[in-house]
């Protein structure tokens, strides 16, 4: 009966402590809108290079191919780096992706962009290789000032 009580009363007491705070290599915070303008302006961005891409990597074969994975590559990376996070690598992704799936599309005129070749699957798979390299690994933060010198 007494470890009843014990535990009642431990309750009440941590009822009214302030939670502890957790040091994590992510943050949940809330979003502001600056943050959220950068997003929609990265998601719009995104869109225009892989439309620039899906038009480019069919035109010029080796060298489009490569200008339009290296531009993707370019955008995705900025964006983690000008945000500071891996949402600003996953907005232009998000853009790019909804982009390129739209233009794979074929219409009912029986009009298409990407032809059936080998440049249009290198276009497809390598862009969404690389938006997932970009969004994975992100940016690493470095530990507090406090745990980098464990002796003091």
């Amino acid at each position: 009966m007494s470890g009843g009580k014990n535990g009642r009363a431990a309750a009440s007491a941590g009822k009214g402590a302030a939670p502890q705070q957790v040091d994590l290599p992510f943050s949940f915070g809330a979003p502001t809108a600056g943050r959220i303008a950068a997003l929609l302006v990265l998601f719009v961005l995104g869109a225009l290079v892989g439309a620039a891409g899906a038009l480019a990597q069919g035109g010029w074969f080796p060298g489009g191919l490569l200008l339009a994975l290296l531009g993707a590559a370019g955008l995705f990376h900025g964006g983690a780096r000008l945000t500071g996070g891996r949402s600003g690598a996953v907005a232009p992704a998000a853009g790019w992706l909804v982009a390129v799936i739209l233009l794979t599309a074929s219409r009912p005129e029986g009009d298409f962009l990407f032809g059936a070749g080998l440049g249009s699957y290198l276009f497809l798979l390598g862009g969404m290789a690389v938006a997932v390299i970009c969004a994975t690994l992100g940016l690493t933060r470095q530990p507090p000032a406090s745990a980098a010198r464990l002796g003091k």
